[in-house]
């Protein structure tokens, strides 16, 4: 017997009905809320590039949780980073995309989300170094990188024996970097240092700091402060050589040394600066086949330290969700983050995080470079102290 058209369509729907559980596979979303454009948007996008190369991983390795298997995506907004932005982004991903964490790459924006994402039951991702973050108490947060005062000291060491104590502070003016301010203004006072000048700039909105360069640099100094994301601080410091200063910089570990010479005009321009190793730079072996994996995906591109501590962070929530048997339950995803991190291969993990505290900080050793006669020199922080 023929079926009539209608009957034959009705059939083969049911039969895709039955069907469908045997080829269906969930998503779980993993949110970000960053910089996409502006002045910062360079920096958004290392971040969300190292994390969309490890769902690429964990989707061809299959990822399976509590017996059911996922398709993991990231869910990426911009907010231009502006920090109510990006409150308004989480409850978009929270609301639509149901996603059980949320990675933010700045501070401000992270504060925001922390203000009710423990009652809304989502865990904070957290890409920045502020030791304030985990301060705060807040049970579903993870800070990516290691505490950002390890590296001052040993900063302000190094360049104050090599050009001077009269520093002037010509950084940026978001939160991250007053963060930054704020701790290291007493500790270089410790040191017998001296600011001559403290005039933060807008690196996020301006694209020429001349004024402001020019007003650090009349208070004479022999060390500038400055930092914020790469492409602006390159800008402040090719500014700063054209107008004459021949001192050393301090860079707040937000900006790369190697992305801020291709702006700068290389590294001979950053002669006596200090700032976090590159990873371009790093002679670890797990490092190096990262930056080949990923030159692969996008060739010429440098890669970051936003890039691979990112993309260690999805491997991370990921794994832990399979520890935790659940890829919604942020609390029980939360618990066994320092497991994951713990037991995971250093393929996936190579700045070397060796776990997580209960205030959930991650627990790493922060390394540092020089740039000497040109180069780049890795250092170790006791080193310098």
């Amino acid at each position: 017997m023929r079926l009539q058209p209608t009957r034959l369509a009705t059939a083969l729907a049911a039969g895709l009905v039955l069907s469908a559980p045997a080829w269906a596979q969930e998503v779980v979303k993993i949110g970000f809320s960053g910089p996409l454009s502006g002045g910062a948007a360079l920096y958004g996008k290392n971040v969300l590039d190292g994390m969309n190369m490890a769902v690429d991983e964990i989707n061809a390795a299959g990822f399976e949780v509590a017996g059911k298997k996922y398709k993991l995506e990231i869910a990426a907004l911009d907010d231009k980073y502006n920090p109510s932005e990006t409150a308004i982004n989480a409850q978009r991903l929270v609301q639509e995309s149901k996603t059980p964490a949320i990675l933010v790459p700045h501070s401000g924006g992270i504060y925001a989300l922390q203000t009710n994402n423990e009652a809304q039951k989502y865990l904070v991702l957290a890409y920045s170094s502020t030791p304030q973050i985990t301060a705060r108490g807040n049970k579903l947060t993870l800070r990516i990188p290691p505490d950002f005062t390890s590296y001052i000291e040993p900063f302000i060491h190094y360049t104050t024996k090599k050009f001077g104590k009269n520093v002037a502070i010509a950084d940026a003016d978001h939160d991250y970097a007053k963060a930054w301010n704020a701790a290291f203004k007493p500790l270089l006072e410790k040191a017998g240092g001296k600011v001559v000048a403290d005039n933060p700039m807008s690196y996020t909105r301006a694209t020429d700091f001349y004024s402001g360069v020019s007003r650090a640099l009349a208070g004479k100094p022999d060390v500038l402060f400055i930092g914020g994301p790469s492409e602006p601080t390159g800008l402040v410091v090719k500014q700063a050589r054209e107008l004459g200063f021949k001192g050393g910089f301090i860079l707040i570990d937000q900006a790369k040394l190697d992305e801020v010479a291709k702006v700068s005009g290389g590294y001979g321009s950053l002669n006596g600066a200090i700032g976090v190793l590159p990873v371009m730079e790093d002679k670890l072996p797990e490092s190096v086949a990262f930056v080949q994996r990923f030159q692969k995906l996008y060739p010429n591109r440098l890669v970051t330290s936003e890039t691979s501590l990112n993309y260690s962070a999805v491997h991370a929530t990921a794994l832990a969700m399979k520890l935790a048997g659940s890829v919604t339950d942020a609390t029980a995803i939360r618990a066994k983050l320092s497991e994951a991190f713990k037991t995971m291969p250093r393929r996936e993990n190579m700045f070397g995080v060796s776990g997580v505290d209960a205030t959930g900080s991650s627990e790493a050793d922060g390394r540092a470079a020089v740039v000497e006669d040109g180069k780049i020199r890795e250092v170790l922080l006791n080193s310098l102290k």
